[in-house]
């Protein structure tokens, strides 16, 4: 390798930091990262931030740059695969030699009637910023993690509110029975209303309309079903499936562009028995770690090891006092096995830190 390589990472999440962190340990290479975001906030803390809790926070200028990371606060808008470069808002374009695409996901605001206008979301810090002050009865709309934890976060930090939790399915349905059924437990315990089988129509000022037709009132509807990526991707001739999400092969480089790897939530990722890597830290962190350490090895003229993922464990909050850790196949299937109650808020508690510790430089 001669002369400097400079080694572009889009994106200041779990996955990009945990790529920056990575490549600055090589020599020889100049490492940036961009985001148009000033700091970091632990996005699996953001229902704590919504119930008006004090979670930590990170300057990324001042966390990158004492590791010899330069921080670039900027919007990205276009990337130029022919130029090697990444076109910004209201700032000059920023060249690469390699670039790692890490643009993370947001909340998905179409398909439901007033959904944009009436509903807000909980998956970014903007969206939590966003969020009304809550009163009243609030509709959880979403029975995945992000819905679970919203609604048992705040029924016991807020019993002020009356809180509702409105799933298509059962809260938690993709977990083991035991696991389950301590959701609904806790749930129940915390007064938590559940509507399992309620598919939303719209969603109106006064609430929620149902597709059997039923009106359910809310003053703050809260919206947790489902993500959508960024569309820089899809702007800039990259191959996306139909959700934007970039394609690449087992080694996480683009589709015909080998100098650009993408990771985390705005990727498409073979996992385990071919299922697709779901959206988490847990797939983020090794997957921004794999893509460092594979430009880092081409680099020096060797080709990476191949790249190996499994699942263990996936973490629920219940609250402060409750959660659940559900024990998993290497393909993110569930296991009959799951940790609940105080030995299962520690163990959660020791992964979120670790996990805000391995995305740090």
């Amino acid at each position: 390798m001669t002369g400097e390589h400079r080694i572009v990472v889009l994106g200041a999440g779990y996955a990009g930091l945990a790529a920056a962190r990575q490549a600055a340990r090589a020599k020889g290479v100049r490492v940036t990262v961009i985001d148009a975001r000033a700091e970091l906030v632990e996005r699996v803390r953001l229902h704590q931030v919504l119930a008006g809790q004090e979670v930590p926070r990170w300057n990324l200028r001042e966390l990158l740059e004492p590791k010899g990371i330069e921080f670039t606060q900027a919007r990205a808008t276009r990337i130029d695969p022919e130029a090697k470069r990444v076109e910004l808002a209201d700032a000059e374009p920023v060249p690469y030699d390699s670039l790692v695409y890490a643009l993370g996901s947001v909340a998905d605001t179409g398909g439901v009637p007033g959904l944009a206008a009436h509903a807000h979301a909980v998956a970014t810090p903007e969206d939590v910023r966003r969020a009304p002050e809550l009163s009243g009865r609030v509709a959880v709309v979403g029975g995945g993690s992000t819905g679970i934890e919203v609604a048992t976060e705040l029924a016991e930090s807020r019993p002020d509110l009356e809180v509702l939790l409105i799933s298509a399915d059962e809260p938690g349905a993709w977990l083991s029975a035991k696991a389950r059924g301590h959701i609904g437990a806790v749930l129940d315990r915390l007064g938590v209303r559940v509507h399992a089988g309620a598919k939303v129509a719209a969603v109106t000022p006064t609430g929620l309309d149902l597709v059997d037709g039923a009106h359910v009132p809310a003053g703050t509807v809260l919206w947790t079903a489902g993500f959508a990526v960024p569309d820089v991707a899809a702007r800039s001739g990259l191959a996306v499936d139909a959700r934007g999400r970039v394609l690449v092969g087992d080694d996480l480089r683009a589709v015909a562009h080998p100098d650009i790897y993408a990771v985390g939530d705005a990727a498409v990722v073979a996992g385990p028995g071919e299922r697709e890597l779901r959206m988490a830290c847990a797939t983020a962190l090794p997957a921004g770690k794999y893509a460092a350490t594979a430009i880092t090895a081409r680099l020096r003229g060797k080709e990476p090891a191949a790249r190996q993922f499994r699942y263990y464990f996936q973490c629920l909050s219940l609250g402060r006092r409750d959660a659940v850790i559900q024990f998993l196949n290497p393909d993110d299937t569930p296991t009959a096995r799951a940790v609940t109650g105080r030995p299962a808020v520690w163990f959660k508690e020791g992964i979120v830190r670790g996990a805000g510790w391995a995305a740090r430089p």
